[in-house]
């Protein structure tokens, strides 16, 4: 997502708001949301860069919630579900990545906790270990320091990473 999402959080386009009512508010939304599924905070950033009024956005949102088109915990669970199974992200990598998408830090954490356990931690880092650098000497100073790096900026913990490194990698 665009840099634009933290600095828009407070202002409005052209500091022109928009009259199109509820209804065009609403509308708005549900086209948004039709592209991906999204946070209750970047809704309501996308809608204020649009122009409307907060009031507006707010009643939008509420009735959005109402229908359960709009769940941050069931968006949270489900981006975690993503980035885990088809990004082999970490804990860390999702935690950030949830709170850039404006979701409350208790609903992150409850689902943090639900997605990621020690032993599956340490299972996917191995994996992910196992298929980046196969055939590579985990033992050499410098494919050690990147095998760090590469999993680190995945996401995981440095505790996982430690655990993961004294275990040789398979050459299948």
């Amino acid at each position: 997502m665009n840099s634009g999402f933290r600095n828009s959080k407070f202002k409005i386009q052209n500091s022109k708001l928009r009259s199109g009512g509820a209804e065009e508010v609403y509308n708005r939304a549900l086209r948004f949301l039709a592209y991906r599924p999204r946070s209750e905070a970047e809704l309501r950033a996308r809608l204020a860069r649009a122009g409307f009024a907060p009031q507006e956005i707010e009643a939008a949102l509420e009735k959005l919630r109402g229908l359960k088109l709009v769940d941050d915990e069931a968006f949270a669970r489900s981006f975690a579900r993503d980035r885990i199974e088809n990004r082999n992200y970490g804990p860390l990598r999702v935690e950030r990545e949830l709170r850039f998408k404006g979701v409350a830090k208790t609903v992150i954490a409850e689902v943090l906790k639900d997605s990621f356990d020690r032993e599956r931690d340490n299972a996917r880092a191995r994996a992910i270990l196992e298929r980046r650098f196969r055939g590579q000497d985990l033992k050499d100073l410098k494919t050690a320091r990147r095998a760090v790096a590469y999993l680190r900026r995945r996401g995981y913990r440095d505790a996982v990473i430690a655990e993961v490194l004294r275990q040789p990698v398979g050459d299948d």
